[in-house]
């Protein structure tokens, strides 16, 4: 081993422990307590959704985590946990390095300087971890906030953030019928399964070339946050003619089920993760027989209403479909950003 690889690495230090707060990094064995924080922050900000226990287990899932550098939590005199940063660099990035912030402050001991200082931590921890990369290329620095929380923007307008991406949450009710879609000759719907799940990732890394501020995803990052993944609600298309040892994906629909947000929205749904067509296969009402298949799959599991999330930007007019199929925004979220 070289002595450049036996240095430890730098590491951002931790916030003032004047704010009244003890300071270090994430564990694995803190999920139940960063659970509990995470839970009284929704409860006072209600936001509509919930964060379920295996939600914040994700978090410390996948190999190019580092929770000993890159997670903060703030803990009182009495052991609580009281405020959090976590910060994430996916793999697969190429063409723009993207660093993503997450975290929250228990709303008893909101107005201290706690958010700030959080903020400033993630911030800080987020420029290093981009510039230990050598590739030629932007980098930013993204968080996602609710339209409902309006602190949030503040707070991070505050350290020099910008609301660079709008998103709308629509949803459809499922009580009105669904149209049955044909496909030309050679096209089928079929079940996702495991065997056909990185022949839908190569199809979603063709569908998303165009998005902005989409990167390629790898096997790893493809598969993770799998906690509410729901397979008999997902889909996939497939091109028969250029069929061989594996079906040739062209298209592909993922699901979830979030029981935990249900009581709070009183709607049960069946949620859209992501939803995809290679860009060659664009106008063939692809995309409108996936929702169809996943529609009837949640009428068939008694859910209410399908549920997704879209970027309003997007440049398939994927907005425009889903308003022809019914769908309509209900909340809306916003990505703040720094570009480096």
């Amino acid at each position: 081993m070289s002595k450049t690889s036996e240095r430890p690495r730098a590491s951002v230090p931790l916030p003032s422990s004047d704010l009244g707060l003890r300071w270090r990094a994430l564990e694995p064995a803190d999920c139940e307590a960063l659970h509990g924080l995470v839970s009284a922050i929704e409860g006072v900000d209600q936001p509509p959704y919930r964060t379920a226990l295996a939600e914040v287990a994700d978090q410390f899932v996948g190999d190019w985590k580092d929770p000993a550098r890159d997670t903060l939590v703030g803990i009182d005199e009495a052991g609580v946990f009281r405020a959090y940063g976590t910060v994430e660099c996916p793999p697969g990035d190429t063409t723009v390095i993207r660093a993503f912030l997450a975290g929250g402050v228990h709303p008893e001991v909101r107005g201290a300087g706690v958010g700030r200082e959080v903020v400033a931590w993630m911030t800080a921890r987020a420029r290093q971890k981009l510039a230990e990369r050598t590739d030629d290329v932007p980098r930013r620095i993204a968080v996602f906030l609710d339209d409902t929380a309006p602190d949030q923007w503040h707070l991070f307008e505050r350290a020099g953030y910008g609301a660079m991406r709008f998103y709308s949450n629509l949803q459809r009710d499922l009580s009105e019928p669904v149209l049955d879609v044909p496909l030309a000759d050679g096209l089928r719907v079929l079940p996702w399964s495991s065997q056909l799940d990185d022949a839908a990732r190569h199809a979603h890394n063709d569908a998303f070339r165009d998005h902005w501020g989409s990167q390629p995803a790898t096997r790893e990052s493809w598969q993770h946050g799998r906690s509410m993944f729901a397979p008999t609600w997902s889909f996939v298309v497939v091109d028969d003619s250029k069929a061989d040892d594996v079906p040739y994906v062209v298209g592909y629909l993922l699901s979830g089920r979030y029981e935990q947000d249900w009581e709070v929205t009183g709607r049960t749904t069946g949620y859209i993760e992501t939803l995809g067509v290679r860009r060659a296969y664009r106008g063939r009402k692809i995309a409108v027989a996936l929702l169809a298949a996943a529609m009837r799959a949640y009428t068939a599991s008694g859910m209410g209403y399908a549920e997704l999330d879209v970027d309003a930007d997007n440049p398939s007019g994927a907005f425009g479909l889903y308003s022809s199929l019914g769908f309509v925004k209900v909340q809306g979220s916003r990505m703040y950003s720094l570009e480096l």
